[in-house]
C-alpha cells in the first residue's frame, strides 16, 4: 500500500483577514430612545430586550445614566432606511458625534 502526501501550499506570511461581522453602530429602526440597545443587539446577536433590561438596571445604579448617553453620542448612526425620517434629536446627536470624533482624532477645523 502506498501513501501519497498532498502537496503543501506555499507559506503565506500575511495574517489572516479578520472576519467581517456586524459593525457596531446605533440602530435607526425599532428603537426606543437613541438606538444604542438596537445597535448593540445587532452587533452582538443578543436580544434587544436583554440590552434594554441591562441598561435599566444600570440606570437604577446610576451608571446607565452616564453610559447610555455617552454611547448615544460616540456610536455612529446606521444608515437611515429609505422613506424613513430621522428622529428629532438625530441632527443634534450627529453634530456632537462629529465634534467628539474630530476632537479625539486631533483633526480640528480652524
Amino acid at each position: 500500500m502506498t501513501s501519497t502526501v498532498p502537496p503543501t501550499a506555499p507559506h503565506d506570511d500575511r495574517p489572516p483577514a479578520a472576519p467581517a461581522g456586524p459593525r457596531l453602530q446605533r440602530g435607526r429602526t425599532d428603537t426606543m430612545l437613541g438606538g444604542v440597545c438596537r445597535g448593540l443587539a445587532d452587533a452582538t446577536g443578543i436580544d434587544v430586550v436583554l440590552w434594554r433590561v441591562g441598561f435599566l438596571v444600570l440606570a437604577l445604579t446610576g451608571a446607565g445614566l452616564l453610559v447610555y448617553p455617552l454611547l448615544w453620542v460616540v456610536l455612529p448612526a446606521a444608515p437611515l432606511p429609505a422613506g424613513a425620517s430621522p428622529a428629532p434629536l438625530d441632527p443634534f446627536v450627529e453634530r456632537l458625534h462629529v465634534r467628539l470624533t474630530g476632537a479625539l482624532s486631533g483633526s480640528r477645523r480652524r
